[in-house]
């Protein structure tokens, strides 16, 4: 094997990984052999190695699950990446500015991952758990997080392969790049039902001093909730939160 082909293999068995989420938390080979579009023999021999390895786990004949072996870097995972008070102080100000429930997202990979939480004072909330992964074909923080300078000029697509894994119509990439292309210009995004029915979010982009997308805060609720003569202030608050969060110099844990 060259070190190419090595390469190959390794992002090959992180694309299987990846695909392990909160709405396909278990896998056939099938299934997974269908969705990466790889040959069947190439699935079998890294699920196997992965497999070996501890970090995926088989719950049943062809079908799996994330192993064990991902515990001890959930851990660390845990440890190392604290929140600063100072985010943790603009997001409870912006749920109590709002009454919504405020997240922090970062991208990681194809997905988005919810890092830190603020509920809303609000009786009835939407709520995503942390550590949460979510696609980032939509919502308003997938959007926002998608507007990263070397993410949306990225050719081919990143935006192209997601739109290809949503449950959309054939053409769904071209409207995903202009939703994507619009919120780069506005500076946040707005989205109702795009991942689940009667829920809507606000989001904005976290950045970093070169202008790297680090994350993305947004808040969420009942779409009844996000109606025309609200949205302008949630836009506004969620807007102030993201800007004082970037102003801590908090650099995040995703972009390179």
């Amino acid at each position: 094997m060259t070190e190419g082909d090595g390469v190959r293999s390794v992002h090959r068995a992180l694309d299987l990984l990846e695909r392990f989420d909160d709405e396909h938390p278990t896998w056939t080979l099938a299934a997974l052999t269908h969705a990466s579009g790889l040959p069947k023999t190439t699935v079998l021999r890294l699920v196997t190695t992965l497999e070996q390895r501890g970090l995926v786990a088989a719950i049943g004949p062809g079908k799996y699950a994330i192993g064990p072996g991902f515990l001890r870097w959930s851990r660390l995972s845990s440890s190392s990446m604290e929140i600063p008070p100072a985010v943790r102080a603009a997001m409870g100000k912006l749920s109590a500015d709002t009454g919504e429930t405020a997240n922090l997202y970062i991208r990681v990979g194809r997905a988005r991952v919810c890092l830190a939480q603020a509920q809303g004072t609000l009786s009835v909330r939407h709520t995503i758990a942390v550590g949460s992964s979510l696609p980032l074909w939509g919502g308003a923080a997938a959007k926002v997080l998608l507007t990263d300078p070397p993410v949306l000029g990225t050719d081919p697509s990143v935006i192209e392969e997601l739109a290809l894994e949503a449950p959309r119509p054939v053409g769904f990439a071209k409207k995903l790049r202009a939703a994507v292309t619009e919120a780069a210009a506005r500076g946040f995004a707005i989205s109702h039902g795009e991942r689940e029915l009667g829920a809507s979010g606000v989001a904005a982009p976290v950045r970093r001093s070169d202008g790297r997308v680090v994350a993305a805060i947004a808040i969420g609720g009942p779409s009844t909730r996000f109606s025309d003569d609200r949205l302008p202030a949630y836009v506004n608050a969620v807007r102030r939160c993201a800007d004082t969060i970037s102003a801590t110099g908090w650099s995040g844990f995703s972009a390179t």
